[in-house]
């Protein structure tokens, strides 16, 4: 008896797309704690607190030039990555709280995109006036500004909406959806809320990395989880032209 072999692309039997989801739970697995903690160790090494004055900073920053240039990369490495630290905590809780996981994540993500875009990078007012010889009363009124602007104004009040609100509520959701240790999410909570309220450069830095903790909740949560519990698998989907 004669058979018929079939073509599988004629058939529309495709081999089925690549499953890449342990990538991206990995990849948020890595990512969670080191935004808050790049950003502690920021605050601790820093030699000057972030309230002092612009001339008192300046002054710091030229006497340890070296330093301060160096700590740009814990800087921005927390610039780069506390989006996708946020999605790492949102991606951990949110199929067990998925209310608390939303309005945390929506508040956190607008106030830390409002911050990071709005507000400028690493290389601020005092660290150029500082390593690049600038003037300093020149550089200082730009800084000045900048603050008073009214888009750097909203920006920062948005920002500490996400620090204090979001991360509270992504706290409160690691913490009530129980896929990693209770004082993880209470970190979280913890570190987010009082950061902004620690006057001196040491106990910031202590409150961030307390929040890198609670960010490792996540960690810990997506590397317990399978791939289906990830993520749906992936699918082929046929257009209609």
């Amino acid at each position: 008896m004669t058979q018929t072999k079939i073509d599988p692309i004629e058939s529309g039997a495709a081999a089925p797309p690549r499953d890449v989801r342990g990538f991206w739970r990995l990849l948020l697995a890595v990512i969670a704690p080191l935004p808050m903690a790049a950003k502690g160790v920021h605050y601790l090494l820093s030699p000057v607190d972030g309230d002092a004055s612009f001339h008192d900073t300046v002054v710091s920053y030229q006497a340890h030039r070296t330093l301060v240039t160096n700590l740009r990369w814990a800087d921005a490495v927390f610039m780069l990555l506390l989006i996708p630290a946020v999605f790492a905590v949102v991606a951990a809780t949110r199929r067990f709280t998925p209310r608390l996981s939303a309005a945390g994540g929506f508040l956190a993500l607008l106030g830390f995109l409002s911050g990071l875009t709005l507000l400028g990078g690493v290389n601020t007012p005092e660290l150029l006036t500082a390593t690049h010889h600038l003037d300093a009363q020149t550089m200082a009124q730009v800084r000045e500004a900048v603050g008073n602007d009214p888009i750097g104004l909203v920006a920062s009040i948005l920002f500490l909406v996400g620090i204090v609100i979001g991360l509270g509520l992504l706290g409160a959701a690691l913490w009530r959806s129980r896929v990693a240790p209770a004082w993880m999410g209470i970190a979280l909570m913890v570190g987010g809320i009082t950061h902004p309220f620690i006057p001196h450069h040491i106990g910031q830095g202590v409150g961030l990395l307390v929040a890198a903790m609670g960010f490792a909740g996540a960690t810990c949560a997506l590397l317990r989880q399978s791939n289906d519990e990830f993520d749906l698998p992936p699918a082929r989907t046929k257009a209609n032209w």
